[in-house]
């Protein structure tokens, strides 16, 4: 009766292993500082690692540095369009010049 007890207790646990194991790779990696340079990073590097910028923004964030050159401040990311200022002080710590 024991033995069964302790089947259906683990075949109950079971499912949750994987949950356990995911938030254990999460507080891995807390700590680890994400930054991009918007003055060298691809589209596809800015989608990934800005918070609230897609690929068809960080588009606009690549044509804007090439049709005027490099950001000099943080700040001027703001006037490439579909880019305000909520998005530039939420990757506030992630923007490189």
């Amino acid at each position: 009766m024991k033995s069964k007890l302790w089947l259906l207790v683990l075949s109950l646990l079971l499912p949750l292993t994987p949950t356990f194991a995911s938030e254990e790779v999460a507080d891995t990696y807390q700590g680890i500082e994400i930054t991009v340079n918007i003055n060298q990073a691809s589209a596809q590097e800015l989608a990934d690692l800005l918070k609230g910028v897609g690929l068809k923004k960080a588009q606009a964030i690549v044509d804007y540095r090439e049709q005027n050159g490099a950001f000099k401040t943080k700040e001027q990311l703001s006037q490439v369009k579909g880019i305000g200022n909520a998005i530039v002080q939420k990757n506030e710590g992630r923007i490189l010049l």
